[in-house]
């Protein structure tokens, strides 16, 4: 299926944390959106491949998607190497996204760090006619992604824009709680992580509500592209005609 926005996380749970708001908006406006995660997240602290396989499904339908695929990669071990950037380049070629949404490759985590950057090589490579690349017996044509917008997950810089998810907050926050797993629970008696802490998703709304604040909005969702970005000055002017009505 061709897509208009192709959205990698490293873990399940990643692309709903960090632009679970934008990928709602989106499909609420009927473009093609999909998301692949690299791995099956089996190193977390918490849950299983198993579980956490159902748990993106879970979320996958409430944000709408077109697709969802994991490419059960090695959880803790996603670096830049030349069989992971051909793995995301016969993705990008299959699915032919406009725009690739990516994890910043400045983070915390080793893993955020090497998904970002092999999506970055793979986009490149994957619109060269003499990278080939074979895909259900057949050789595939080259594609690549108009731009890629990297979103941020531990660390934030600049952003280059900010999406303004007011009216699909709450459809960010049920996506994340479809990881029963990984966040709060009171009766589990699994060991307690960063994101299981109480305060964890009070942390996500307060810094969707200050990215909101940037822009005048309630909430936002903050992304950065190495490539400068068209802007329509004269839609622009027009939304802020619509507001002082």
């Amino acid at each position: 299926m061709n897509l208009d926005i192709l959205a990698f996380g490293a873990h399940p749970d990643d692309v709903e944390l960090s632009i679970g708001g934008t990928i709602a908006k989106l499909t609420r406006q009927k473009l093609k959106v999909g998301i692949v995660d690299f791995s099956q997240g089996e190193m977390g602290t918490r849950g299983n491949a198993k579980i956490r396989l159902v748990e993106s499904k879970k979320a996958a339908e409430i944000l709408k998607v077109k697709i969802r695929e994991n490419l059960s990669l090695l959880d803790g071990g996603i670096r830049v190497n030349p069989e992971f950037v051909n793995v995301v380049v016969k993705v990008l070629r299959k699915h032919r996204p406009k725009i690739v949404l990516a994890p910043f490759y400045k983070d915390r985590h080793p893993d955020h760090i090497g998904a970002g950057l092999i999506i970055k090589e793979a986009s490149y490579l994957s619109g060269l006619d003499k990278y080939k690349t074979i895909y259900g017996g057949k050789e595939q044509n080259r594609h690549r992604p108009f731009r890629v917008f990297y979103f941020f997950q531990t660390f934030e810089v600049e952003p280059t824009f900010i999406v303004d998810i007011s009216e699909t907050f709450d459809l960010k926050m049920k996506s994340i709680k479809a990881y029963k797993t990984q966040f709060h629970n009171p009766k589990s008696k699994e060991l307690e992580t960063t994101l299981s802490n109480p305060n964890f998703l009070k942390y996500i709304e307060a810094r969707c509500r200050l990215n909101g604040f940037k822009i005048g909005k309630e909430f936002g969702e903050p992304f950065y592209c190495e490539q400068e970005v068209e802007m329509d000055l004269a839609n622009f002017i027009n939304k802020i005609n619509s507001r002082l009505k």
